[in-house]
């Protein structure tokens, strides 16, 4: 489900930037919508966290939510050149539907945390997560460069429309996984259980996400810069985001390896890693610096979707975490949306301070 999830909006995520670039939209424009659908999207988790917490209803959450988020994507095929408010619906609808389905998905993992450990678990849901978001960008390029490079807007059109595949085989694979798991709140004993201490660790955690989610630059501002300024031509932009993709995978496996061993430390080297990779794509306009910071974004995000996440697995006990999980998306969304916007209009200001607020 990961797999295949993730290629589908991922993909349309590697070429959202240019798309909407191509309907008149400014970096601005881009970097609002895309931070408002983060927001939208990370916010909504605290109250279906609470609703799957409540009512232990985790499968119908799961199916409801992907439906959604699923049917958006190839539904952008349809939108004319000049529907870019239709088009920003249903943008921000993929992420309402990625928002009903994650507190109670990420619940569902950490069920098995206790037999295999919490940061191995979510990094091998992440590399199969990064996997297809690495295919899916791919898949796009030899779409898009189908016609010899020359792109135009049916391509992304079409682009659309064929993420329709992986769309409906998640959903497939998702009632399979239903039918063979009815119940995988089973796997966790009750003697097995985190015993809730203290909710200071978890009031810092939350403060120090926030920081994290402010400088971390939204891909499509990335891929808007490469495009204007000329380092690859349109028709490759995807597999920029391809290797980033491909990047994060690997650092989800090592880093959620390793917090099972070190703890939340492993985060600290993590983020100093990535911390510099504003630096790299905004500062020097090079192909190789460019994927120097697209390598060091991709560090950090592989550790961000394996690690955060985790560490709230880690610090919650099962009959409050989908709460817990909803109120930390929630928190990382907002900043996520701040930062978005924030950047956003810094790029247009002055690119200099853009990078030092990032960073």
């Amino acid at each position: 489900v990961s797999l295949f999830s993730d290629m589908t909006h991922e993909g349309a995520r590697s070429i959202y930037g240019v798309y909407l670039n191509f309907m008149g939209m400014s970096a601005v424009s881009i970097g609002f919508i895309m931070g408002l659908g983060e927001f939208i999207g990370y916010s909504f988790r605290m109250v279906t966290g609470f609703i799957a917490n409540r009512y232990k209803n985790y499968w119908f959450m799961n199916i409801l939510g992907y439906i959604i988020n699923m049917a958006a994507i190839p539904l952008l095929g349809f939108v004319s050149q000049d529907g870019w408010f239709i088009a920003c619906c249903l943008i921000v609808l993929e992420r309402m539907g990625k928002a009903i389905r994650q507190p109670a998905k990420n619940t569902l993992i950490s069920f098995a945390a206790t037999s295999i450990g919490a940061g191995k678990v979510f990094a091998i849901q992440e590399f199969l997560d990064q996997l297809g978001a690495f295919l899916g960008p791919v898949i796009l390029f030899i779409v898009l460069n189908y016609k010899n490079g020359i792109v135009d807007f049916n391509q992304y059109s079409n682009c659309f429309f064929l993420l329709g595949i992986p769309a409906s085989l998640t959903i497939l694979f998702l009632l399979f996984a239903k039918y063979k798991f009815p119940h995988p709140e089973h796997f966790e004993d009750a003697s097995e259980q985190v015993e809730f201490k203290s909710t200071d660790s978890f009031r810092w955690y939350i403060v120090s996400i926030g920081f994290l989610a402010i400088g971390f630059i939204d891909f499509p501002l990335v891929t808007m810069h490469v495009a204007k300024m000329g380092i690859l031509d349109s028709a490759n932009l995807p597999l920029i985001y391809a290797w980033a993709m491909l990047v994060d995978a690997f650092a989800a496996l090592v880093f959620g390896s390793l917090y099972d061993r070190m703890g939340i430390k492993v985060l600290f080297l993590a983020n100093f890693l990535s911390a510099f990779f504003a630096v790299f794509i905004f500062e020097w306009n090079s192909l190789s610096a460019l994927l120097v910071g697209v390598t060091l974004w991709g560090i950090g995000m592989g550790a961000q979707e394996s690690i955060l996440k985790s560490v709230v697995a880690s610090l919650i006990p099962k009959d409050k975490r989908s709460t817990a999980f909803g109120v930390f998306e929630a928190v990382f969304g907002l900043f996520w949306f701040l930062g978005s916007w924030s950047l956003g209009y810094l790029y247009t200001v002055d690119l200099s301070w853009m990078v030092i607020v990032s960073v």
